[in-house]
């Protein structure tokens, strides 16, 4: 390779890592557009002090659990020590062909905090800031690092005979976010007011317009996740994937608009919403395998599904303020099994080792989140007193407002 190319190469990787930091912008404003005005600094909060913690951990730990290297690897777990540094006689720019050690650190770290992310949405309003950060250092830290590395870092799932495939982390990301999302949420149990005896009652976000820049935002990083995986900057198969990124995206809307006016009869923006990140989680997978004709169908079915899951997940009375479940586990097994069934690696194999590939990284999540939330709850607890849900988490865990000058009718 030339050194331009690498150059190249490189550049592009690090613009990727660009796009995918903007993304914790977009989570924290759809997350706070779409939860009340009370508890709006806290919702900042926790997506400030995310990507923080998530950078610090992956640096001292997960980077080194995710890619442990040939010498350290093994097929369900490896480590090579802690902190970041290359292998003797190694500098930055021969660690790989296309992109520099510390652009392979910084991409993959942007990735590592998304799965805190996206808990955050769904225990929302109700949990306890303290314990919320202690259990994103664990999960971030070390849980999603061992579940890379059986796939990315060379682990058992790409050792498979027919190797499990997620493109940029249908499940890798989203759905190890989503499981631990569904545990919180169970656990936590559902908003002061949500179920009642007469039925369920809607909790409105206070900031649609947030809420709606917050997608934005989250569709135009992902061009930089999805695009950015490829790993090089080869200028057919990065178009390509930003192609079948932008499809599914689109056909994730017109999924959501079309179920949710069929199921509610009016046109929700946020079911809109959701189904454009439903779309895109869907596509994650295996963008850079499908034609456009298959994105389109992929985000279509994603967009309808993310529709019935949040109503699914209403009947069953796990509150979900952003719709975060839906979004991130349904669509993200739902993309994960599309591989299979479309595409260049369509067929049974492929179909099985998806399977295989949802059903131990869902096993290890559940119980690994379930075991953090529940020794918090025993013993520290997780949810905040019945006052301080009904007056806010800004008063109660920050002492501030977001909106001082106005009256909230909270």
């Amino acid at each position: 390779m030339t050194q331009e190319l690498f150059t190249i190469n490189n550049l592009w990787m690090m613009v990727a890592t660009l796009l995918v930091f903007i993304m914790h912008l977009g989570f924290a404003t759809l997350e706070a557009g779409l939860t009340r005005a009370k508890n709006t600094v806290n919702i900042l909060f926790k997506n400030t002090i995310i990507p923080a913690m998530g950078l610090l951990t992956y640096a001292f730990i997960g980077f080194n659990l995710m890619y442990p290297g040939a010498d350290f690897a093994g097929s369900v777990f490896g480590f090579s020590g802690f902190g970041l540094s290359l292998p003797e006689g190694w500098d930055s720019s021969n660690y790989n062909a296309g992109y520099t050690y510390f652009t392979d650190f910084i991409f993959q770290a942007m990735f590592a905090a998304t799965a805190a992310t996206i808990v955050s949405g769904a225990v929302a309003e109700r949990i306890k800031l303290g314990p919320f950060i202690f259990f994103s250092v664990i999960y971030v830290g070390i849980c999603y690092p061992i579940v890379g590395m059986w796939k990315w870092g060379g682990g058992f799932l790409h050792t498979m005979e027919t190797p499990f495939y997620d493109f940029a982390g249908s499940t890798i990301v989203h759905s190890v976010g989503g499981w631990a999302a569904l545990v919180g949420a169970f656990l936590l149990g559902p908003r002061l007011g949500k179920y009642t005896p007469t039925g369920m009652k809607a909790i409105p976000g206070h900031n649609l317009p947030m809420a709606t820049i917050g997608v934005f935002l989250l569709w135009f990083g992902w061009f930089g996740f999805n695009g950015g995986s490829v790993l090089t900057a080869d200028p057919g198969t990065v178009s390509k994937v930003f192609v079948t990124t932008a499809i599914a995206g689109a056909a994730g809307a017109f999924g959501a608009l079309v179920s949710s006016y069929f199921k509610f009869k009016t046109y929700d923006i946020t079911m809109v919403l959701n189904g454009i990140l439903a779309g895109l989680v869907s596509i994650t997978a295996g963008a850079d395998k499908m034609g456009v004709g298959e994105a389109a169908l992929i985000g279509l079915i994603g967009g309808t599904f993310v529709v019935f899951a949040v109503v699914l997940f209403d009947k069953i009375k796990i509150d979900d303020p952003v719709g975060a479940i839906s979004v991130h586990l349904v669509c993200g097994i739902w993309g994960t099994l599309a591989v299979g069934l479309f595409g260049d690696l369509a067929g049974l194999p492929q179909i099985i080792a998806q399977l295989k590939g949802i059903a131990i990284v869902g096993a290890f999540c559940f119980v690994t989140s379930w075991l953090i939330f529940f020794t918090l709850k025993r013993t520290i607890g997780i949810r905040v007193d019945e006052k301080e849900e009904r007056e806010g988490l800004d008063i109660n865990e920050h002492s501030m407002q977001a909106y001082p000058d106005f009256a909230s009718k909270d």
